[in-house]
């Protein structure tokens, strides 16, 4: 079976083939900013839902079943929902907001089977609720030097260098990566899919 994950995110596809998926990636170009939808959730949602119709309407039929999976992920503090900051100084002003405190990183999935019966989709929203240490202006300003909270959602990563910056989750410590493997898990097997069938894939397994 074909995986393909509609993301750019690199620690997405690490997520799945460190689970045994052997995923590959198709960026499925669309413009995130363009979109506004309230709640955070909602609009985590509409994003992958976009994401996933994108790259599934633009593959070619092949003779395997393909899967394919779109997400996108959103921090919210405060009601209000924050993606990749797009410059230096925004990525300081939601440091020093965040310090300290808590925000819910809301995860939207969406699932595409393609096979001989056509296409068959769901979707859903795994939520985590990150708390961040107290840092220092000097310990922001280091970490945003580094470049990597311009890279991802809420600008801070658990599993990167913002690690020791995140003091505590409650809840998929995989949504908070990027994607939610429990969730997808049952997503999948909504769609007729056994989790254990995509190890399968040739070089999946470490």
């Amino acid at each position: 079976m074909r995986v393909v994950l509609a993301s750019a995110s690199p620690a997405r596809l690490d997520v799945l083939r460190r689970a045994g998926v052997s995923a590959e990636a198709i960026i499925s170009g669309v413009d995130e900013t363009a979109v506004e939808v309230d709640p955070p959730s909602a609009l985590a949602l509409t994003l992958a839902r976009m994401k996933a119709a994108a790259v599934a309407d633009a593959l070619v039929a092949g003779p395997e079943p393909t899967v394919v999976i779109g997400c996108d992920s959103l921090l919210e503090v405060e009601g209000r929902a924050q993606g990749k900051p797009p410059d230096i100084a925004t990525a300081r002003q939601r440091w020093q907001a965040m310090r300290g405190r808590s925000g819910t990183l809301h995860t939207g999935h969406r699932v595409i089977v393609l096979d001989a019966d056509g296409a068959r989709a769901t979707e859903a929203v795994a939520a985590t609720i990150v708390h961040f240490a107290d840092l220092s202006d000097a310990e922001i300003d280091a970490y945003i030097a580094t470049g990597e909270p311009l890279w991802v959602a809420g600008a801070f990563t658990v599993d990167g260098l913002g690690g020791p910056f995140v003091t505590g989750i409650e809840g998929d410590h995989h949504n908070v990566v990027g994607l939610s493997l429990p969730l997808l898990r049952t997503m999948l097997l909504e769609l007729g899919v056994a989790w254990t069938s995509l190890w399968g894939a040739p070089g999946a397994l470490r």
